[in-house]
């Protein structure tokens, strides 16, 4: 309870704070609360940030889905097959450097102007992030957890499924909220730079009309989004997990 009063005290501080910064500033490039939740508003109410939301977390979830179901068993085989560390490891970590919006130009290439595009960007930005957690989750389990299960006689496919991802997915979780932030990120550097729907096109829309307090309202959304997800998706399995490895989730 106490928390929520923190965050809920430190949310007007800031409010008043940012009101303050635009009075003095008195700038239509410095919008203040009012004017931002005044576009966001006239957005609701004209169903352009509803379908903008819509659209965006539909892409989300497909791109972030795929970059799961790829990065964990690429993560998961970086850390138990020496072959193909020693060969895919490197290319995972260099190309883990390169920003998501990179892969934008190369997707376009590939397949045109299309909704492909900007999921190969959301899939290569948050596959990586995810089979680099997981590699170091699985294998910085203690080795007399496989030691214990394999006296017990696990072995092989058995051992990996039911004692070595289990004692990881604390590690695995924790990248598995990395990716989905790194998705989120890939996506909206894939929608500002086409007509695509969803809230980057929002974005540009403000930014062609000039019309700054649009902007930090999609920018608010996004953060909203963020914040929601994360409490959604990842909270309650945080606490989950923490009971069951007896740790406190914070």
């Amino acid at each position: 309870m106490r928390g929520w009063l923190r965050g809920i005290g430190f949310a007007l501080l800031f409010g008043a704070l940012w009101a303050l910064a635009s009075r003095v500033a008195q700038s239509p490039l410095a919008p203040g609360p009012g004017d931002v939740f005044g576009a966001m508003h006239t957005a609701l109410r004209e169903g352009t940030l509803v379908r903008a939301v819509g659209i965006s977390v539909a892409r989300l979830l497909v791109g972030y889905g795929v970059a799961l179901a790829a990065g964990i068993p690429l993560g998961v085989a970086l850390a138990r097959v020496r072959f193909i560390k020693e060969t895919v490891g490197p290319l995972v970590l260099g190309l883990s450097a390169v920003p998501s919006i990179c892969w934008l130009p190369l997707a376009i290439l590939w397949f045109g102007l299309s909704e492909l595009a900007i999921q190969v960007v959301i899939v290569l930005g948050a596959m990586l992030p995810v089979a680099i957690a997981t590699e170091s989750a699985v294998r910085h389990v203690p080795p007399v957890i496989d030691k214990a299960a394999r006296t017990m006689g696990a072995r092989g496919v058995r051992l990996l499924a039911t004692v070595t991802i289990p004692a990881a997915l604390p590690g695995i979780v924790g990248g598995a909220k990395l990716g989905w932030t790194f998705a989120l990120r890939s996506l909206m550097a894939g929608e500002l730079l086409f007509v695509s729907g969803g809230l980057g096109q929002l974005l540009e829309t403000g930014r062609d009309l000039g019309d700054t307090a649009l902007v930090v309202a999609v920018v608010v959304v996004v953060v909203a989004l963020g914040r929601a997800s994360e409490w959604i998706l990842f909270s309650r399995l945080d606490r989950e997990i923490g009971r069951r490895w007896g740790v406190e989730a914070t």
